[in-house]
């Protein structure tokens, strides 16, 4: 677990996070969850539709009857149809803005520019509406980058902390990171995109090495 401020994270493998504060519990793309032990969500926030951001079993796990889903309308079969109990489906798009248990959510474009499953056919097409989240608690803001790559969005996000993808393939590798933190320029970068099978732990240590003079913060997965 990290600590900032007033502000617990908990890195729970791949994009998964448990996020404290305000006094609320909030899960970002929860993923492979068995541990019954974690706290209940208050909120759940999923970035897109795939299934290791958009999980059925884990979302069920931590969500109860008062518990808000949110996300981008591609994630609304999955948060309607396949999650047992909570008190509502919370809609966030692209450049939008909820407020939800006293909680500012916004949210930028979360895509592809050069990552393609075949020619022209980005893994993650920017017409889907996928989203990057920025959780505004008190003076601070937490972005979560979805599955992305670098993109011109990030230019105008002032973020305290920031979750990136480093894993390549699907998302941005190490060196686009590193890039990527450049344009952001937050306090603390916390590297995702990496473990339960998704690609290589040692490439938050990569991200670490590559960016010498900005705090680079690597956790332990929480089971």
């Amino acid at each position: 677990m990290f600590t900032y401020k007033n502000v617990n994270i908990k890195w729970l493998g791949h994009d998964s996070f448990l996020i404290q504060g305000k006094g609320l519990n909030i899960y970002l793309d929860p993923y492979e969850i068995t541990n019954t032990q974690l706290p209940k969500a208050d909120i759940v926030i999923t970035s897109h539709e795939h299934f290791d951001h958009c999980h059925p079993d884990s979302i069920n796990l931590v969500s109860t009857p008062d518990t808000v889903l949110v996300g981008p309308p591609i994630t609304y079969d999955t948060l309607n149809n396949q999650i047992k109990q909570k008190k509502e489906v919370v809609s966030l798009k692209p450049h939008e803005k909820v407020t939800v248990k006293g909680l500012l959510i916004s949210a930028i474009p979360a895509y592809n520019t050069h990552r393609f499953r075949s020619l022209g056919n980005p893994f993650h097409p920017k017409e889907s509406g996928h989203i990057g989240t920025i959780l505004h608690i008190d003076d601070i803001s937490i972005y979560h980058a979805g599955d992305t790559d670098k993109i011109p969005e990030m230019e105008n996000l002032q973020s305290n902390i920031a979750l990136l993808p480093v894993s390549g393939t699907y998302v941005m590798d190490v060196a686009e990171c590193a890039e990527a933190v450049k344009v952001i320029k937050p306090e603390i970068v916390i590297p995702m995109h990496v473990g339960r099978g998704i690609g290589s732990l040692e490439d938050r240590i990569k991200l670490k090495n590559k960016l010498p003079d900005v705090r680079v913060v690597v956790l332990e997965m929480e089971e």
